[in-house]
């Protein structure tokens, strides 16, 4: 269907070499789109920017750590000059730290704040002119179930992911008049590697997941395809500020 055309648009997708953000990356390029992947890891970023580009879609790697701002505006600068222009970001760059909150460092605290919550706004903002320039434009914002509930092992992880879905509302209230929509996409549980190693240090996760999950199982990056392109495509130009559950059903279950 032409609303979910993304032929001509240029997208950027940080954390899009592996799990939730190269699926994304896929959709977006399998409907058209070019697509900047950014990373920490180079060879990562390289590998998926080429996995896209060998189904013909047009795909560059460029390295970016989000917890660095200097590094948060030369990834988009750099992704709009390579790629001609910036239509869409994908704000996914994500990590967690899990301990008790009683035994975290304020450096770890401020790490996955800076990584999940300061980069995604650093990168917003960096992207605004560009949009502006072109008449309107998508931010999505990857969220979490922990935006909406709290586990005592992620109590940065929450914070941050909770700040996320405040943030997504403001700055779809100040640019909406710019045509800028921003949104917010909250995974519920989803198979990544982030997930597999938690899966491995709290006892039970696995079982308690799909306990609480209607659907039963746990997501997969796949998942993600379908309502990224929805909220990066002229399908979607009056949804803005919201947030929409991936998960199966977790956050619907008493």
């Amino acid at each position: 269907m032409q609303l979910f055309d993304l032929s001509g648009r240029a997208a950027v997708v940080t954390g899009g070499n592996a799990g939730i953000g190269f699926a994304i990356a896929q959709a977006l390029a399998q409907a058209g789109a070019a697509v900047a992947v950014a990373g920490r890891r180079a060879s990562e970023n390289a590998a998926a920017a080429a996995k896209l580009s060998a189904t013909g879609a047009r795909a560059v790697a460029i390295d970016a750590d989000v917890a660095d701002e200097d590094s948060c505006r030369a990834l988009v600068a750099g992704a709009a000059d390579e790629l001609g222009r910036l239509d869409i970001l994908i704000n996914n760059a994500g990590t967690a730290i899990r301990k008790q909150p009683q035994d975290y460092t304020l450096t770890e605290w401020r790490r996955v704040i800076d990584v999940n919550l300061t980069g995604a706004f650093l990168c917003a903002q960096a992207a605004y002119p560009h949009l502006l320039r072109r008449g309107g434009g998508k931010i999505i914002n990857i969220g979490s179930m922990l935006s909406l509930f709290g586990a005592s092992y992620t109590v940065a992880y929450g914070a941050s992911k909770g700040g996320i879905v405040a943030m997504t509302r403001s700055l779809a209230c100040a640019w909406a008049k710019d045509n800028i929509q921003v949104n917010a996409i909250l995974p519920g549980w989803i198979d990544t590697e982030l997930t597999r190693a938690a899966r491995q240090q709290v006892a039970g996760l696995n079982e308690r997941v799909l306990n609480r999950t209607p659907a039963g199982r746990w997501g997969t990056p796949a998942d993600f395809s379908g309502v990224a392109l929805f909220l990066a495509s002229a399908a979607s130009d009056f949804v803005t500020g919201t947030t929409i559950a991936v998960d199966g059903g977790y956050s619907a279950m008493v």
